[in-house]
């Protein structure tokens, strides 16, 4: 089974593309990692982090101690991202890996109070500058999922030709 997994851009067709994806989420990856060892970043995170049902038990770490372990989690992602194009079963850990991540951010969206305002007004969904740096992580959290997608066995998801 092991043998099976594909690595991502490797394929017929157009999955060379998929190249593309790969080392730009390898580098956010890296940004967003080494960002995580920064007082600000800590601090910045921390809202985010306190009110989520998902992660907000990396309190326990302390406001630095929580952003350390996410950019420790954000680096070995990118090196399983970067040892996946070489390596087909880290292909798809490192994208999975990607996937939760910005499963989890995403969810920061509708978790951290005043971030957005729902409303049946004119402007039905009024966020504001957090917000607008959350709404990014969905088109993220696709691109990781289409590479996790494209390095699964054939067995399992049947895009593949070869």
């Amino acid at each position: 089974m092991l043998k099976e997994f594909n690595i991502a851009e490797r394929g017929a067709g157009s999955y060379w593309l998929l190249a593309i994806l790969r080392w730009v989420m390898v580098l956010i990856f890296i940004s967003f990692g080494i960002q995580k060892f920064t007082p600000q970043s800590a601090e910045g995170i921390a809202v985010y982090i306190s009110n989520s049902p998902f992660v907000s038990w990396l309190g326990i770490f302390g406001i630095r101690g929580e952003a350390y372990l996410l950019g420790v989690v954000e680096l070995t992602t990118a090196a399983l991202l970067t040892a996946g194009a070489f390596v087909p079963i880290l292909s798809a850990l490192g994208s999975m890996i990607g996937v939760f991540t910005f499963m989890i951010t995403w969810s920061f969206f509708f978790t951290t109070p005043g971030v957005v305002k729902w409303s049946l007004s004119t402007d039905p969904i009024a966020w504001n500058l957090a917000g607008e740096f959350l709404y990014k992580d969905i088109v993220l959290l696709c691109v990781c999922l289409v590479l996790f997608l494209a390095s699964l066995p054939k067995s399992v998801v049947r895009l593949r030709t070869r």
